[in-house]
């Protein structure tokens, strides 16, 4: 009996950066969601990419639309292969050509859009991926199954044969039925107990070339989940694959907030760790974080940085962090910053980079580059849930200095 198998070089890896990442904002305000720092020193791009290298897949293209400069830049200087190896990880921008003048509609219109790049390469599967998700996955394993089991669009989740799909339900009357039968909905995401008929998907989808660029004719089908994979289920093969495994959609504040510090816990739910499937990222080559006269309790501390605080507990200190004397950090996100305060080299301001003495931050993300004074506390005082102020905004209760903001002395936030 022979068995279909499938090669590295017949799948093209894709990755959607996303759109305009609302729900992240303000660390999407000049950078795309898949651009958004984590763990101290990668990106949430790294994530998908290191996946598939670990995969065997060494052919993939990242779709840019929103500020993309930075997530271009960073897989530019961060993801080089061998020329022999005749792999890439290549951008491709959102452009405007004489057959076409609008940005991406969707997932399922951005590929549409690039198949004039995608059809220069020889391939027999499209791997479509998300930019903001946090998991370790072998998609050796959902190809094979691809392949073994002659479907012709198979999907992540935790099912076999697909009936339905429905994409962020809204319906009061299915919402009402999915919980009669221990389903339930939260964070507009699909879930139930394993076992049950409806079940959550991760957004991850395998098609065969020719399916889908028949499907794509369509110009109405500009979404996967919203009319792709539900108008395929008559026509086609839809199978799901079983994935039991840690899995987050980091698209909002608390749930980039969370998953970066369930990373400071003894055993966290996401393994950086794993000699089986390293993520890689941009080598930055920098010395090794200085920690001076300071206690750090369940902490992360990126190279570069420079640490005299009096206490650090359950953080995330990010590449090239200063951190001033008597400075207290209590479930914190530092993210870091992109150079050294050096004089003639920064424009003149009366707080250097980084953080100064004698600051209080609890419960705060610090996005890159902050200047903040000494004897500050971020600490929420008021208590908001939502608000904008100058130079910081409160999403989820969680306090967030945008990037470059410059606090003064003394502040209380």
């Amino acid at each position: 009996m022979l068995v279909q198998t499938a090669t590295g070089r017949d799948v093209l890896s894709i990755i959607l950066g996303g759109g305009e990442g609302k729900r992240l904002f303000p660390l999407t305000k000049s950078r795309s969601k898949p651009a958004v720092p984590l763990a101290g020193k990668y990106r949430l791009v790294d994530i998908p990419v290191s996946n598939c290298i670990n995969s065997g897949l060494r052919r993939i293209f990242v779709l840019t639309q929103y500020n993309s400069a930075s997530l271009n830049r960073h897989i530019t200087q961060s993801f080089k292969f061998d020329h022999m190896s005749q792999g890439f990880v290549e951008v491709l921008a959102a452009e405007i050509r004489q057959d076409n003048y609008e940005w991406y509609l969707g997932t399922a219109d951005a590929i549409r859009q690039n198949l004039v790049h995608f059809n220069n390469h020889r391939f027999k599967y499209y791997l479509i991926l998300a930019g903001d998700q946090l998991y370790q996955m072998d998609f050796r394993k959902v190809i094979s199954q691809h392949v073994r089991t002659g479907a012709q669009i198979p999907c992540i989740n935790k099912s076999k044969k697909i009936l339905k799909f429905y994409e962020k339900p809204q319906d009061p009357e299915l919402i009402r039925s999915l919980r009669l039968s221990d389903e339930f909905i939260s964070d507009n995401k699909l879930h139930a107990a394993s076992g049950k008929r409806y079940l959550g998907s991760m957004g991850i989808y395998v098609f065969n070339r020719d399916v889908l660029q028949k499907l794509l004719e369509d110009k109405s089908m500009i979404d996967f989940g919203s009319n792709v994979i539900p108008a395929s289920l008559d026509n086609y093969d839809v199978r799901a694959y079983s994935f039991d495994g840690y899995w987050e959609d980091i698209g909002t504040i608390k749930s980039f907030y969370d998953a970066n510090i369930n990373l400071t816990t003894e055993k966290p739910s996401f393994d950086f760790f794993s000699l089986s499937s390293p993520v890689f990222t941009h080598p930055r080559l920098l010395p090794a974080a200085k920690l001076l006269n300071c206690e750090v309790r369940d902490s992360i501390i990126a190279e570069g940085a420079v640490v005299s605080a009096s206490s650090i507990v359950n953080s995330v200190i990010g590449v090239r962090s200063i951190v001033g004397e008597g400075t207290r950090i209590e479930r914190s996100i530092l993210m870091g910053n992109d150079y050294y305060h050096k004089k003639g080299l920064l424009p003149r301001r009366r707080i250097k980079l980084g953080i100064g003495r004698d600051c209080v931050i609890r419960d705060a993300i610090i996005d890159k580059n902050a200047h903040i004074g000494s004897k500050v506390k971020i600490i929420n005082k008021k208590k908001h849930v939502n608000f904008d102020g100058k130079g910081y905004y409160v999403r989820d209760g969680i306090v967030i200095i945008e990037k470059n903001a410059l606090i003064p002395s003394g502040t209380v936030i």
